[in-house]
């Protein structure tokens, strides 16, 4: 069976960060697909500066406009939004792999910033039973002093190849190394509650952005 990613996030908004963080996914894990599934309301961080429609919108506008990864395919799933109460990942995953079955190859992607902070994520421990975990980390970001906890628990799943993630359902630990980029997402919401441009942002999403006029006037997060 080939690989499948799901890559969360907030994605308030989408940029051009994410869009390599995906790419960078794919060809390294040769996985067939992946899916972007914007967080509704997520519990680990402030109300994002759009609503979920909004912003999956965005997403999906990014998609259809950038050019295609050069490895697999890309998609939005827009499931959180359709969800009631808060975005848990367990909740998320579970549903995922019930709609695939036991043995279907399936990764989840995060930041290595997320990663690290997953001891405080709801049933974080069960997340390794339901996917693989596909860390994206940035030039400089240090992997090597783990949470004890996490690292007791990443201890035997760590993973180099993409064999690796295809031969088994679930519960490997693998890099994705990324490339140097400059996008914040902070850094896009700040530009443009100020009303100035924001660097980093596809074009089309930019546009659609200022004629809506989203994240104009809003609290920095």
């Amino acid at each position: 069976m080939s690989l499948r990613l799901l890559y969360g996030g907030t994605f308030d908004p989408i940029h051009l960060g994410h869009l390599a963080v995906a790419r960078a996914a794919l060809a390294s894990s040769m996985a067939a697909r992946l899916d972007f599934v914007p967080a509704a309301d997520p519990p680990h961080r402030a109300p994002p500066g759009a609503g979920f429609d909004e912003r999956a919108a965005l997403v999906e506008l990014a998609l259809a406009t950038e050019p295609p990864p050069t490895s697999g395919a890309w998609a939005v799933d827009r499931r959180e939004g359709r969800r009631a109460g808060l975005s848990f990942t367990v909740d998320t995953l579970r549903e995922w792999r019930a709609e695939h079955g036991e043995a279907a190859p399936l990764g989840f992607v995060l930041g290595a910033d997320a990663f690290l902070g997953l001891p405080g994520w709801r049933e974080w421990r069960a997340l390794f039973d339901l996917a693989h975990l596909l860390v994206a980390r940035r030039p400089g970001a240090a992997l090597d002093a783990l949470p004890p906890e996490l690292d007791a628990e990443c201890a035997g799943r760590w993973s180099e190849t993409a064999q690796d993630l295809a031969a088994a359902a679930a519960g490997r630990v693998f890099i994705v190394e990324l490339p140097p980029r400059p996008e914040s997402a902070t850094a896009v919401r700040d530009a443009l509650a100020e009303r100035r441009d924001a660097d980093g942002l596809p074009a089309a999403v930019a546009a659609r952005i200022t004629a809506l006029g989203l994240y104009r006037d809003r609290p920095r997060a």
